[in-house]
């Protein structure tokens, strides 16, 4: 393992601040990161979360540990609006699009992974999905009550927080004062089975049109979306393990219900380290399906869109997340974007001029410190974005040395290469032979596009046709709409 390792702090939200990593087994680290619903298409903002802790997984690797990430699939129990009561979201989508749960399930199971796939995404070690697991659900719920902490009533089963805050302290995540929680809380139509409107269901009761549901010792029901994510990071991660990721909206009440669920079951405290990365807006909003004010990632990569001037490649928009810390708000737009496409080129460009460098007896800059603050910016809770700009003075180095103006030795030149490749690609999971063409060819089909625009504003259809035909037979397709002409 790398020296480095023993460096790296991160900001535990439990805590409230960033602390020196230490994994509970030397050389080893249990990561579980909260997985997609998969009801719809995933959205930007559940990938920048992905990417993120693929970023984290990344570097982890590189820094030697042996890392088993756990990131799971909900394909049964999160009902509509995060509650208690209603209608399971994937049963929704299938009664509206008349066909079996499964079959919404894998539809976008297999989107989920494609579009993570043009991300540069690396795979968990393991996906395990909720209708899976559910024996180790009742089992973690059999516990619970038999530990006095939750109850059943009329088929349901529901966690007594009350109970539970007798003796630990329900809202430590969140910051949340259990007195505040009662006092916010209201009697809702069909909550009357709980002992108290703070409590959450372990299991529900299946009405007879319940499509998705299973045989328990309490009748036959779902489990509850919190337990699910519990379940499964214990049986793949123990009772306690490292890190637990996803996104600021899951820390209450997801994470938090999944804090009380582990040390009501297991007597202690499941995670070592709770991470949470932010949100993203859209030209200043926040992004949100029922406003409008929304993109999906293959409207991003094909520029058909309302939002964007311009296709963009996954792996600039890639980089372009990795230009603002994980857990800072990251604005979307088509111009932030397109700065992020010429400083990504700039970037690619500048390591394929190092592998090409002549070299000296000598350098004239330190290469070290340059590498060194490689890991310093990474060490400091994942700071992709100070990496970013440190790449950015190698950069400049480079460019001075292909200029004339510095030097450097064939050996540093070596090591140069080999470190900022590993933290380019293997740490921030960029890929320039996935984008570097596309880069080239954007400004040449800039030229294209405006000379065909021009023969269409001439009513020269001839030679539009011809320049649309020409680009399909190459591959590329040009698509017309009132926002203007884009290309893929």
């Amino acid at each position: 393992m790398k020296s480095h390792a023993k460096k790296l702090s991160i900001y535990n939200s439990l805590k409230g601040e960033k602390l020196i990593f230490k994994s509970l087994k030397d050389g080893f680290v249990g990561l579980y990161v909260c997985g997609p619903t998969v009801y719809s298409n995933v959205h930007l903002g559940n990938c920048r979360t992905f990417i993120s802790f693929d970023m984290v997984y990344r570097y982890l690797v590189h820094l030697g540990y042996k890392v088993r990430y756990v990131r799971n699939i909900t394909d049964v129990g999160h009902l509509v609006d995060d509650a208690d009561e209603g209608e399971d979201k994937i049963a929704k989508k299938a009664r509206l699009e008349q066909l079996e749960p499964m079959e919404i399930v894998q539809q976008y199971t297999l989107d989920f992974h494609k579009v993570m796939e043009n991300f540069n995404s690396l795979a968990p070690n393991i996906e395990p999905t909720a209708t899976g697991h559910i024996i180790e659900q009742i089992e973690m719920i059999q516990a619970i009550i038999d530990n006095g902490f939750g109850y059943e009533s009329n088929g349901s089963v529901y966690f007594d927080v009350e109970k539970y805050n007798e003796s630990h302290p329900y809202g430590e995540l969140s910051g949340r004062k259990i007195e505040d929680l009662i006092s916010n809380t209201r009697d809702l139509d069909g909550q009357s089975e709980k002992r108290a409107p703070l409590d959450f269901a372990l299991w529900k009761n299946a009405s007879s049109d319940h499509i998705m549901k299973w045989s328990s010792p309490w009748g036959v029901g779902f489990p509850g979306w919190h337990l699910e994510c519990s379940a499964m990071s214990t049986k793949y991660l123990g009772e306690e393990f490292d890190i637990h990721g996803g996104g600021m909206d899951l820390k209450f009440p997801h994470h938090e219900c999944e804090i009380a669920q582990g040390t009501a079951s297991n007597g202690k405290a499941p995670v070592q380290y709770w991470m949470h990365g932010n949100m993203l807006t859209l030209n200043g909003k926040k992004m949100s399906k029922s406003t409008g004010n929304s993109i999906l990632p293959h409207e991003l990569f094909s520029g058909v869109n309302t939002f964007m001037t311009k296709p963009f490649d996954s792996m600039v928009v890639r980089f372009f997340m990795m230009q603002a810390h994980y857990r800072s708000t990251l604005d979307f737009t088509s111009e932030a974007l397109a700065a992020a496409e010429k400083g990504y080129a700039r970037l690619t460009e500048a390591m394929a001029t190092l592998e090409a460098l002549n070299t000296s007896l000598e350098s004239s800059t330190s290469v070290n410190e340059m590498i060194e603050s490689f890991y310093s910016a990474m060490n400091d809770d994942f700071n992709a974005p100070i990496l970013v700009a440190n790449l950015f003075e190698s950069v400049k180095f480079i460019n001075s040395v292909n200029d004339g103006k510095a030097t450097i030795s064939a050996s540093d030149r070596l090591l140069l290469q080999t470190e900022m490749s590993a933290f380019v690609v293997d740490v921030l999971g960029l890929a320039p032979s996935v984008s570097g063409g596309e880069d080239k060819l954007a400004p040449v089909m800039d030229l294209v596009l405006d000379l065909r625009q021009e023969a269409r504003t001439n009513k020269d259809w001839t030679t539009s046709d011809k320049i649309r035909d020409g680009l399909a037979n190459a591959g590329i397709i040009v698509k017309d709409s009132k926002e203007g002409t884009t290309w893929n």
